[in-house]
């Protein structure tokens, strides 16, 4: 199973509401504005096998958001260049498609040397997970990371779109899923903390 789950550290650490990020009008989104929420912070992507989840995400948001859960939709155009467009043209796709009502943020880096601070932390709390090698996708991303690092699985890096990470009420990780996870067990997750 990919899903890891780990003891929150020392109380002088950082946590989610340390952060910000920047909402589409670039504008500084403080993250301890979600204070008391949980929240699944994810990196997505418009053209994306994966993209898809986008309908899940909203069910579960849907569901649960009057209960005090959030999502934090972070686009990403790092894997595969599949979200090209604009931050606006990305938000249109993703409610005339799928229905979102949860807000978008400014597209986003989560490796390299322009990522954002939020995803340096994030990775530091949680590696990979792996890939479940039973999802129809799984085998495919797991072929084609190794083919350009076979050791790819030792990293903390996110590997492709639709990785999530979800934080609890106090602002700790709590958990990281690989694209692949399920999202029953993620919606299971979610129900735990709040």
């Amino acid at each position: 199973m990919n899903i890891r789950a780990k003891e929150c550290c020392c109380k002088h650490d950082k946590n989610f509401y340390d952060f910000t990020v920047k909402s589409q009008d670039g504008k500084d989104k403080n993250l301890s504005d979600f204070k008391g929420k949980v929240v699944l912070v994810v990196n997505t992507a418009s053209k994306c096998g994966f993209t898809p989840q986008y309908a899940e995400l909203e069910t579960l948001y849907k569901k649960y958001n009057d209960k005090g859960f959030e999502i934090l939709d972070l686009p990403c155009n790092q894997f595969g260049g599949q979200s090209p467009e604009s931050d606006a043209e990305t938000t249109s796709f993703c409610q005339l498609n799928y229905g979102t009502t949860f807000p978008q943020m400014k597209k986003v880096e989560v490796n390299g040397t322009n990522e954002i601070p939020l995803y340096k932390w994030l990775k530091s709390k949680f590696s990979f997970g792996g890939f479940d090698k039973s999802h129809r996708i799984g085998t495919i991303l797991d072929s084609r990371l190794r083919e350009t690092n076979p050791d790819y699985e030792k990293s903390s890096d996110i590997m492709w779109n639709f990785t999530k990470f979800l934080i609890d009420r106090e602002g700790n990780v709590v958990a990281r899923f690989e694209p692949t996870t399920d999202m029953q067990i993620v919606e299971e997750n979610i129900k735990k903390f709040l």
